[in-house]
């Protein structure tokens, strides 16, 4: 049985199969479709198939989906199974194609028309559709090539292989029930003409069996005790038996169906994910706005994270629409213990203090994660001269009301080191302030007071002869509508772009030690929020989620 961590209604199922001795070992399969990149929403469906395999001691494939070529590449093939490793779901029970069962799936058809149970038909896809309507309560007209000889459609489908004819020219169909309430079981469509190059199989083949029709027997083939899939498919249910019951026989997988992940502020659509990477604008799959599995990675979301907000999300047959900030907050609950803190200074102004020597360099022990277990107490090395960085919202000439950092004649405490008095400023020729002047009370290390005083204000710092440039890229959803799963007719996705999804700010400052800080590793700015390098671009931080919001777990 599934643990207490691990129950939903699909395990619930799966408990009462293995009971009544229905299954033995526990297979599943994930089988992905190679014409995008795989985003937040399938981690859902490799969360579900992966997660069953692996409590119940099971088997779990990849099967590409690959029987649609005209959009699908190699490249996608790559980005799938690199997001599976990523995630930590290695299909233990093996990576299989689609395109592997063609010849099968060709010869079951074969089958089929033999017995009267498929025919080629000429009617065009409008007027094929024209003739099966959209009223369940009324039967569909039947094509005018129905009740073609089992012979005659032989040889036509043969002839359909061979690639005598051209595209939509002719179809396979399943010769089902016409008056059925369920529209999928009208006589689908099994196999199309497609004169298309294939990643895998080249030219062999110029017809493609459709997926209701392949997806039923590989899945069959395979061993899949369970087919688990989203709620869509679950109109397609009657069909995938049908298939198996006519082709493979014997004991079908049982497909049980599930709610899709939606999240707030993104689109799930791959359409509508190749046309942000088409028209660019994002700069690829992999752009850290994306909500792709790759954009995740990428902007800095940690594989568990993201399994823990799905699990968190619920596994149901109801539709939801999860906010997006759940995910953030996930991951900001495990940084908070996990990133070591670093200074930056996003938008750096001089401080000079006076009265500090000009030549001379200390270093002052500032902790790593003071957040972790009080066993955890590493710190790093800050260095400390003459003239340091701090942010321009730190100081005032004219403070606003409460503000409590630095101002002409305040003072402040520089983060674990002294504190400091403001003198005065520098201003170049049309006023602006170019450098804020100091005196630090150099008896005050670690900025502890000898004499008690109260210091309303801590800023943080960079020595400027002690740290390195970089452009950081302030990273926010998407889109500024929540739902853009429903919008309203006739509106366009891009309409609800966010404008401000990124704000680059090119000339921040560093701390020294992140000069080899490498993809993947994780930071925590102090009072800016979590950060990680770019994968591409050297120099450039990501922001990943903020320090705080207001969205409870």
């Amino acid at each position: 049985m599934a643990d207490e961590k691990f129950s939903n209604f699909l395990t619930e199922i799966i408990d009462a199969d293995l009971a009544e001795g229905k299954v033995k070992e526990i297979h599943t399969r994930f089988p992905p479709e190679p014409n995008g990149y795989l985003h937040i929403g399938s981690a859902k469906a490799i969360f579900i198939n992966y997660m069953i395999a692996k409590v119940y001691g099971g088997k779990f494939n990849l099967r590409y989906d690959d029987t649609n070529p005209a959009r699908e590449d190699d490249e996608y093939v790559q980005s799938i199974l690199a997001d599976l490793k990523w995630l930590g779901a290695e299909p233990n029970g093996g990576i299989f194609y689609g395109s592997d069962y063609f010849e099968k799936c060709y010869e079951y058809a074969e089958k089929l028309i033999l017995e009267g149970k498929a025919y080629v038909d000429d009617l065009p896809r409008e007027q094929m559709q024209e003739y099966r309507g959209n009223d369940a309560g009324k039967p569909s007209r039947p094509s005018p090539y129905r009740d073609r000889t089992p012979e005659e459609n032989l040889d036509l489908f043969r002839r359909m292989r061979a690639g005598e004819f051209a595209d939509g020219e002719k179809t396979l169909r399943a010769k089902i029930d016409l008056a059925s309430p369920n529209m999928n079981m009208r006589d689908p469509a099994i196999y199309r003409i497609k004169h298309v190059h294939h990643h895998r199989q080249g030219d062999k083949w110029c017809i493609y069996p459709l997926y209701d029709f392949a997806h039923p027997i590989q899945d069959a083939i395979e061993g899949i005790t369970h087919s688990l899939c989203s709620l869509e498919f679950e109109n397609h249910r009657p069909l995938y038996e049908w298939v198996i019951r006519n082709t493979v026989g014997g004991e079908f997988p049982k497909q049980r169906e599930f709610a899709r992940l939606n999240v707030t502020n993104t689109v799930m659509s791959k359409r509508y994910l190749r046309e942000l990477v088409e028209k660019g604008i994002v700069d690829g799959w992999d752009d850290p706005r994306m909500p792709t599995l790759s954009g995740l990675r990428r902007r800095g979301y940690t594989p568990s994270s993201i399994f823990t907000f799905v699990q968190q999300a619920g596994i149901s047959k109801a539709d939801s629409l999860v906010d997006m900030r759940q995910l953030e907050a996930v991951l900001r609950a495990e940084l908070e213990l996990g990133a070591q803190r670093r200074i930056a200074v996003l938008d750096p102004i001089k401080l000079i203090i006076d009265n500090y020597p000009t030549d001379q360099c200390e270093y002052f022990d500032l902790p790593n994660n003071p957040n972790r277990d009080a066993n955890d107490a590493s710190t790093r090395a800050a260095a400390f001269t003459r003239e340091l960085w701090i942010d321009r919202s730190d100081f005032f000439e004219v403070p606003p009301p409460k503000f409590k950092r630095l101002t002409i004649g305040s003072e402040v405490r520089l983060m674990g080191a002294y504190l400091v008095r403001c003198t005065g400023v520098d201003k170049d020729a049309e006023g602006n302030i170019v450098a804020v002047h100091a005196d630090a009370d150099l008896e005050t290390r670690n900025g502890n007071p000898a004499d008690g005083r109260k210091v309303r204000g801590t800023i943080h710092w960079l020595s400027c002869e002690h740290c390195i440039d970089a452009e950081i890229r302030l990273y926010d959803k998407l889109f500024t509508e929540q739902n853009m799963v429903v919008l309203p007719e006739g509106a366009d996705f891009k309409d609800y772009l966010n404008p401000e999804s990124v704000v680059s700010v090119p000339h921040a400052k560093l701390e020294e030690c992140l000069k080899d800080a490498k993809p993947g590793e994780r930071f925590q700015f102090v009072r800016t929020g979590y950060f990680t390098p770019d994968s591409h671009l050297p120099g450039v931080y990501n922001r990943i989620v903020t320090l705080k919001d207001s969205f409870k777990l």
